[in-house]
């Protein structure tokens, strides 16, 4: 049953999955608008983490969460009806409050933490298991689920990618929204919606115009990252069991 009134849809996704081809989706309906990764200011002052661009996020974005969070959960503008916030689940460090969750549509976005980890060193080298946000991602769930008394909307990146009409459907339906065909295409190039970060992490993204055929990711995950990628495959396998088909 779709649903008319307004409605805030936080989708939780850790680095390096498809996460900015999905708020591209998104953002291409016109009852829409986006919020790109809204707590990576803060997080990036919070934690000292030496990212590309970092002096200037911290400098043009929020660095005080419980701002960010009233940003979230305050109205939004007459002609839209949907705001779709592209959430790091890395982003969301311990001391921030969760029960603002409870006032926004909660989904989750998961991909194989052996690809994941394929793509994140190539921009840096050695990720810890908190970078990677997979842990994070299954706490946030467990916390959604048990306060909702039911289990969130997953969507994996490979099935999105082998079948976005399908799955884009699927998750339509399942947060209560009707599905637009404008999700499926987009003009290529960055946004004014993408954060100031997007010169360093969207290279790719930027000449898209569709989300991309699924194309595996071959290779061994380094030994230094093992323990990571076995903590990684446990609790994306948790969520996986839980992904719309």
């Amino acid at each position: 049953m779709h649903r008319s009134d307004p409605i805030r849809i936080a989708m939780w996704s850790g680095p390096r999955n498809i996460s900015t081809a999905m708020m591209r989706a998104w953002g291409n309906r016109p009852d829409a608008l986006v919020v790109d990764e809204p707590f990576y200011a803060y997080y990036l002052k919070a934690t000292g983490k030496k990212h590309p661009g970092a002096e200037e996020v911290i400098a043009t974005g929020e660095t005080d969460w419980r701002k960010v969070v009233a940003q979230l959960t305050s109205p939004f503008p007459i002609g839209k009806r949907i705001f779709f916030q592209k959430q790091m689940t890395h982003h969301l460090l311990p001391e921030v409050d969760r029960e603002w969750l409870a006032g926004v549509t909660n989904c989750f976005l998961i991909r194989d933490p052996r690809q994941v980890i394929a793509s994140y060193v190539k921009k840096r080298e050695d990720p810890s298991l908190e970078d990677l946000g997979f842990a994070q991602q299954a706490e946030i769930f467990d916390w959604v689920r048990i306060r909702a008394n039911a289990t969130p909307p997953v969507v994996d990146a490979k099935d999105v990618l082998e079948n976005p009409r399908r799955m884009l459907h699927l998750l339509c339906d399942a947060i209560g929204v009707e599905f637009s065909e404008s999700m499926l295409s987009w003009a290529p190039g960055l946004r004014d919606t993408d954060g100031v970060w997007a010169k360093y992490w969207y290279t790719e993204v930027a000449r898209t115009t569709s989300f991309r055929p699924y194309r595996p990711m071959h290779g061994e995950v380094p030994q230094r990252l093992r323990e990571a990628y076995e903590r990684c495959r446990e609790c994306y396998q948790r969520l996986y069991e839980h992904r719309l088909r």
